[in-house]
């Protein structure tokens, strides 16, 4: 993660502490990290993966919408977040790389820096049948 700001930094340290999945990208929607219950929703660890541009994740682990459908990448609460710098939200199918598919809800918040600066943004999701 050398090179990236500080709170790009600081939110990865975060993610490698909680038991929810959490996706973690650049202003340009690079996939920087994943952390480990993500891994298991997405049915690849992230150091198999590595860091991706938003062509790739947003199409990669096959989101559906209720009838499934392809969910199209501008859907996507992450990529809405990038786009406006604002939160959002949405739930959905996942069709991970493993062949399971899952719903989840996930929300995503722009990262800001104290410089106002737009770093990043950070989507936390769950499994809707899993109960934590």
């Amino acid at each position: 993660m050398s090179g990236h700001t500080i709170e790009i930094i600081l939110s990865r340290q975060l993610a490698d502490c909680l038991t929810v999945p959490v996706f973690i990208v650049d202003p340009q929607g690079t996939l920087l990290f994943y952390n480990v219950p993500a891994e298991e929703i997405l049915g690849q660890r992230f150091q198999d993966s590595g860091p991706m541009p938003v062509g790739r994740w947003s199409t990669l682990f096959y989101p559906l919408d209720e009838d499934g459908n392809h969910l199209p990448a501008g859907e996507l609460p992450l990529v809405k977040t990038l786009n406006n710098q604002e939160p959002a939200h949405k739930s959905f199918w996942i069709k991970s790389l493993s062949g399971k598919t899952t719903k989840i809800s996930v929300t995503s918040i722009p990262i800001i820096g104290r410089s106002k600066e737009f770093t990043g943004a950070i989507a936390i999701f769950w499994d809707n049948e899993r109960r934590i």
